[in-house]
């Protein structure tokens, strides 16, 4: 087991981001986004701040210059600069007013108002219709319901509908790890009683409660104006508070020995490759997917993909406005075009991501997938690599996580006449978001919205998977660069 020290703080040593542009064209790219600053979970109801809202705006301005604008370095081949076009674009988010009010702060970014010059219409008697807000761009933002309030719950496994994901996640409760780190944390937290009594009984202030712990001294850091490090929370208490808050998370999100643990990430796997595959199959018409959801899908997914492996400064919780990002590109001499469209030989995926918000002074980094060593992979190596653990059909979902209810109960295999093969693999067909039929089904069990369709309906199982949330100290416009391993 990794120390204390190599879980949260060792040097961030991933691969050089070299921008070589001259014989790249970027086809599309799937994005997965952490929310902005929020106010603390043991205060609800939990809300989006001023600070937060800058800085997923601060995103959304940064990913434009890389992929939208006129001049970007990675522009998306295709895609609308300016007036944005509805169907290059799927954005989605769970039934959460953090998530949801942070998704629409990022697209503000992304494609900005485009003045009342370029969005105006005559009508028929000759009036001057001239759009509100100079131009404000609406682009709609698909919710998805996850039966409950997702920033106001300490711990959300249960609402990711997987029954034993979320034994399996009860199961560090029961770890040597957890034991351990119970008993030799106690006086630390009880030495700040005073500080969050206010919030948390005597039983509730141990190693137990260690992200929600510091989620709320967390806040109070960054909001508190009477917050004094030299008096209860010193900076080492501090320091130390946020080292076990990111065991904590990492041990529900992800053990290796029980995969199941982290659906989050094998449900947003399948997701990703079956964007990424809508755009190759449709040559190009969907270009750029954005999902936003809690810190659990970044710890399941680098675990999964063996990201942390080669960089363990990724076992922690990722900040506020992080972002994980799959581009898909083509090196081809060729100019791609609908009829010249690339071959599946000729298309690569570069995973990237950035801690914190990112922005043109902090940027995002490429890491290596599956142990590769490389930070590009061909994308028939990075669908064999994703396969291995993507949950991408109702079937496949269903029998790993041992429900058999409403839409999951054809798959029972004590009923007469199930099917049930266990399969983990992603279907290939395809709806018009770039998602299976299949997948848009398998949440359906799950909430009482069973109706909801497309990307919305799989980001309940993705989006749903969170334990709880936090962020660094704001860094002027949001410019939080580096490792997890920076103040989450």
């Amino acid at each position: 087991m990794l120390s204390t020290t190599t879980l949260v703080l060792a040097a961030a040593l991933p691969l050089a981001f070299a921008q070589t542009l001259s014989n790249e064209t970027v086809l599309g790219v799937y994005m997965f986004h952490r929310h902005g600053d929020r106010t603390s979970k043991s205060t609800p109801p939990a809300n989006l701040t001023a600070l937060g809202y800058q800085e997923v705006y601060t995103s959304g301005e940064y990913y434009r210059s890389r992929y939208i604008a006129s001049d970007a370095a990675y522009k998306i081949q295709g895609i609308n600069t300016d007036l944005v076009k509805q169907s290059q674009i799927a954005v989605s988010a769970p039934d959460d007013v953090v998530l949801q009010n942070s998704a629409m702060g990022f697209l503000q970014g992304l494609y900005p108002p485009v003045g009342a010059g370029l969005d105006t219409q005559t009508l028929r008697n000759g009036t001057n219709i001239t759009a509100p807000m100079n131009g404000y761009q609406l682009i709609p933002v698909e919710l998805v319901s996850t039966g409950s309030d997702s920033e106001d719950s300490s711990w959300l496994q249960a609402a990711s509908g997987c029954a034993k994901a979320t034994i399996s996640s009860n199961n560090y409760f029961s770890s040597s790890q957890y034991t351990e780190l119970l008993n030799s944390t106690q006086d630390l937290y009880t030495s700040v009683t005073s500080f969050i009594n206010g919030s948390f009984n005597s039983s509730q202030i141990s190693y137990k409660n260690a992200y929600t712990i510091w989620d709320l001294i967390n806040v109070a850091e960054i909001h508190n104006a009477t917050f004094d490090p030299t008096d209860i929370i010193t900076t080492n208490t501090f320091d130390q508070l946020y080292s076990y808050s990111n065991i904590h998370e990492w041990g529900l999100a992800y053990n290796a020995s029980d995969n199941l643990r982290a659906v989050a990430g094998m449900t947003l796997a399948a997701q990703v490759v079956q964007f990424l595959n809508g755009t190759i199959t449709g040559e190009g018409k969907q270009k750029i997917g954005i999902q936003f959801g809690a810190y659990g899908s970044f710890s399941s997914f680098f675990g999964l993909a063996d990201v942390e492996a080669a960089s363990p400064e990724l076992m922690g919780v990722a900040d506020y406005a992080s972002a994980m990002t799959w581009e898909l590109f083509t090196n081809t001499s060729t100019p791609v075009t609908s009829s010249s469209y690339p071959s599946d030989d000729e298309i690569y995926v570069r995973f990237l991501f950035h801690n914190g918000t990112t922005s043109n002074t902090s940027e995002p980094v490429a890491y290596p997938l599956f142990g590769s060593g490389q930070d590009t992979i061909g994308w028939n190596d990075f669908t064999t690599g994703m396969g291995k653990f993507s949950l991408g059909t109702t079937e496949a979902w269903c029998v790993a996580c041992g429900n058999f209810t409403g839409t999951c109960e054809a798959y029972d295999p004590s009923s007469s006449g199930s099917s049930s093969s266990g399969s983990s693999s992603s279907s290939s067909s395809s709806s018009g978001n770039g998602l299976s039929p299949a997948v848009n089904g398998v949440i359906g069990a799950m909430v009482t919205l069973a109706a909801l369709l497309g990307t919305a309906a799989l980001v309940m199982l993705v989006g749903g998977f969170r334990l709880v949330s936090k962020k660094s100290l704001a860094q002027g416009a949001g410019a939080a660069g580096g490792s997890v391993a920076a103040k989450a």
